[in-house]
């Protein structure tokens, strides 16, 4: 190998090392990533699916896909607050100084965030058999559908994180995407045809309604689009979020 790739994928390496070591340390924010979803899931989930359910399966089982994809949405985005606090800190001109391009810093990135929101999905997964009619066979395949959102996400994050530089700033940009994109994404409701027309056209054109509808499918078997129209969309989210994300950090000030 190079010598030049080499050295850039040690320095991807250190990043996303240096991403993992900050979450590790934080207990705080790994205790809050697991106590949110579980409060969502038994005290929203218990309260009104206790007299709700769809089909053949409750209204908590029904919601468990679409507050994993909350949290990896909330998880994913928000990891791009870290470059502005790290601007703050002049932590990240020290990383930029480094004989590594910044799209390799990118990705280190990505890598980490990704990493970071993956642990969390996985503690949620051992949550699973409280959940009846979750087929714990799907799990890989829903975690696929995951980790190919946390990496659009956590590349949108870091795009939004490049342009600002306050944390009052990322805070409200992002709380305009992020409740939007949640909530329009059929995770707390069944995206079927009994949807007004306009909030089936807001739904249709969510990327993350195509996650959780791909989670769903997987873990509970009720689908409303084909796998592969849910796998395509992502994947092309996915990586426009990486372009797009790659070239606003290539050109951060």
């Amino acid at each position: 190998m190079p010598d030049a790739a080499k050295r850039e994928l040690m320095g991807m390496a250190a990043v996303w090392w240096r991403e993992f070591k900050v979450f590790w340390r934080e207990k705080s924010r790994i205790v809050s990533s697991i106590v949110s979803p579980l409060m969502w899931l038994f005290l929203f989930g218990g309260g009104l699916g206790a007299s709700l359910s769809v089909g053949d399966v409750s209204y908590r089982d029904y919601i468990y896909p679409g507050v994993l994809t909350m949290s990896v949405i909330f998880g994913s985005v928000y990891f791009g607050l870290y470059i502005v606090w790290d601007r703050k800190l002049d932590v990240l001109k020290a990383v930029l100084v480094a004989p590594v391009s910044r799209i390799s810093i990118f990705f280190g990135k990505v890598l980490g965030g990704c990493t970071d929101v993956f642990l969390q999905v996985v503690i949620l997964f051992v949550f699973s058999f409280l959940f009846p009619a979750v087929n714990p066979w799907g799990i890989p395949l829903a975690l696929v559908f995951l980790i190919l959102t946390s990496i659009a996400l956590v590349s949108l994050g870091l795009a939004i994180g490049s342009l600002l530089e306050s944390l009052e700033g990322f805070q409200l940009v992002t709380a305009f995407l992020i409740f939007p994109l949640f909530f329009l994404s059929g995770a707390l409701f069944p995206a079927d045809e009994r949807l007004p027309a306009w909030l089936s056209g807001l739904v249709v054109i969510n990327p993350l309604s195509y996650t959780v509808d791909g989670v769903r499918s997987a873990l509970l078997g009720i689908s409303v689009n084909s796998f592969y129209l849910n796998i395509g969309v992502i994947l092309f989210f996915a990586a426009a979020m990486l372009v797009i994300g790659s070239v606003l950090f290539s050109r951060m000030k």
